[in-house]
């Protein structure tokens, strides 16, 4: 039926980090959202991890682009080769025809309509005949398992690359979010500043990076405490190379104030929530998806703050594809999907 099949259907989590696409219920790309383009022809020259090895390494003849910024299309061009480029890597089998697809994009929840309609002509762009749209903290809830058409509310914060995501959901919609630019990308650069200015050592994003899943704490006292990590590089004033061990205790101190942003803004979602709503989601808790919700601690912190108790969701990370992949099979049956 490879030859054959006139339709495509595809769920797209088009993430400031990572793009995940799945076919039927499943994961068939999971690729860091990068591309690799010639800076003299503007040609494509390498797609996700292949282009995330060349990141930070690259020459005058080729540049990396990530082409989300804040969970947004920054560049137009970048992303639908990025999107044209990931549905390739599924099609690779040889066809007589290229299918017409029906895609499921989500978005994040604070997206002007410029943003809105960057994402759905670059989808549009790159081959997709039907698309819609959801919002990625109704995407989270659902691929949690939570029942969004429920009278109940619900509550998600969904922690990605360049976004965090605080939402209520009840009668499937939306009752209070907000979104704001604070996220996974933030934490990164925080790290990067911080080793700069503490250590006089410069590090580079993918190193931050590193440094975030080795030793990332949002508090500074675990139980169970990740060994230091050892991060080498110049220093910024004799230029001369130098080993420095990094502890949790410090990625805790410094991630600090963007950490604190997030409880405000999660505290600030819970003051428009209606006293009934609210009351459900105490009696529930809250449900932490997304990469940043990987961080030591995170839950802990949150819950000591803020009173209520914090769930981190099996797989976070794919948690938003995952209720994307669902909304795709129930596209006639969800109204909250947009076109």
């Amino acid at each position: 039926m490879g030859f054959f099949s006139f339709q495509q259907e595809l769920a797209i989590d088009l993430g400031t980090a990572n793009t995940i696409i799945i076919q039927n219920d499943k994961v068939v790309v999971f690729e860091p959202s990068i591309v690799a383009i010639d800076h003299s022809t503007g040609k494509l020259i390498a797609i996700g991890e292949k282009a995330m090895q060349m990141h930070g390494k690259t020459h005058e003849n080729i540049k990396t682009i990530r082409p989300l910024r804040d969970g947004v299309i920054a560049d137009f061009t970048a992303a639908e080769m990025m999107i044209r480029g990931m549905i390739k890597m599924i099609n690779n089998k040889r066809r007589l025809f290229t299918p017409s697809l029906k895609m499921v994009v989500c978005i994040p929840s604070g997206s002007t309509e410029v943003e809105i309609r960057a994402v759905r002509d670059s989808s549009e762009r790159a081959g997709g005949r039907d698309v819609y749209m959801i919002y990625e903290p109704m995407a989270a809830a659902i691929g949690i398992g939570l029942d969004v058409e429920s009278p109940d509310g619900c509550m998600v914060v969904d922690i990605g690359g360049g976004t965090t995501e605080i939402a209520v959901v009840a009668l499937g919609g939306i009752v209070c979010n907000q979104s704001i630019r604070v996220a996974g990308d933030g934490f990164t650069s925080d790290i990067q500043s911080y080793m700069r200015h503490q250590h006089n050592i410069k590090v580079g994003e993918r190193t931050a990076e590193e440094i975030k899943i080795q030793v990332g704490s949002a508090l500074p006292e675990l139980d169970n405490p990740p060994q230091d990590f050892y991060v080498r590089g110049p220093n910024l004033i004799t230029a001369l190379p130098i080993e420095i061990p990094v502890s949790y205790q410090e990625i805790a101190h410094c991630l600090d104030k963007s950490i604190s942003k997030i409880e405000t803004a999660i505290l600030s979602v819970l003051e428009q929530t209606p006293p009934e709503l609210y009351a459900d989601i105490v009696g529930k808790g809250i449900y932490l998806t997304g990469g940043g919700a990987l961080l030591r601690g995170l839950d802990k912190r949150f819950s000591e703050k803020i009173s209520i108790p914090f769930h981190i969701v099996e797989d976070p990370l794919q948690a938003v594809a995952r209720g994307t992949g669902i909304a795709l099979k129930n596209v006639d049956k969800f109204p909250f999907l947009m076109r």
